[in-house]
């Protein structure tokens, strides 16, 4: 579901007035996306879930906040919701740990973003163990360059937007990412992965 920006405004002021109806087409509408940045931090589905949940609960409390705080985008504004939701949860585990990487499971239904279609069976085959190390290696990362990383890299955001959901500097955004990017590349190729491109240094793939 893709709302135009004139439905969305429509949206949020009635949600403002206490519209619950209006609030549950702006999840509908922002879901899979919430979701996806919570499954692709945490690492496990149960946990996006929960963060996920916990985003739209703290979002329909604060929305009469929005426009004050975030005129720019209510996107950037709920990204750095479930960011947040996902932080705690982070440094919850972090006082009371109960796993490690080593059980880190991609579960492809868990994330339909990850699935392509008209492939091969051997594509299929590559492109998951591909996505499965990916996932894995974002895990490795510590938490304010993975956050950076999934952002710029699965949700697409501009620097300004990672800036404003973050709420750090560009130059900071711009170190944490490229530190993400050079640790991810080292974990693949440790891994002995075919690196995406994003991650390639400049001039590899490319021919003499």
């Amino acid at each position: 579901m893709i709302l135009e920006q004139a439905d969305e405004d429509r949206l949020i002021a009635a949600a403002q007035r206490g519209n619950l109806d209006a609030f549950n087409e702006l999840v509908l509408a922002y879901q899979d996306r919430v979701y996806n940045l919570a499954y692709r931090i945490m690492g496990d589905p149960a946990s996006a879930s929960d963060a996920t949940q916990e985003a739209f609960i703290s979002a329909f409390h604060h929305i009469e906040d929005f426009r004050g705080k975030y005129p720019s985008s209510f996107k950037s504004w709920l990204m750095r919701i479930v960011s947040n939701a996902c932080y705690d949860e982070l440094r919850r585990r972090k006082r009371h740990p109960t796993t490690s990487i080593e059980d880190f499971e991609v579960e492809e239904e868990a994330n339909p973003a990850l699935i392509s279609e008209a492939e091969s069976p051997e594509e299929a085959t590559e492109r998951e163990e591909v996505a499965q190390a990916l996932e894995v290696g974002i895990q490795t990362l510590p938490e304010d360059q993975r956050v950076t990383l999934v952002l710029a890299d699965v949700q697409g955001l501009t620097y300004q937007e990672i800036s404003e959901v973050t709420d750090v500097p560009l130059g900071t955004v711009k170190s944490r990412l490229a530190r993400a990017r050079g640790k991810l590349r080292d974990y693949l190729r440790d891994q002995g992965e075919l690196l995406p491109v994003q991650y390639r240094l400049s001039g590899e793939g490319q021919s003499a």
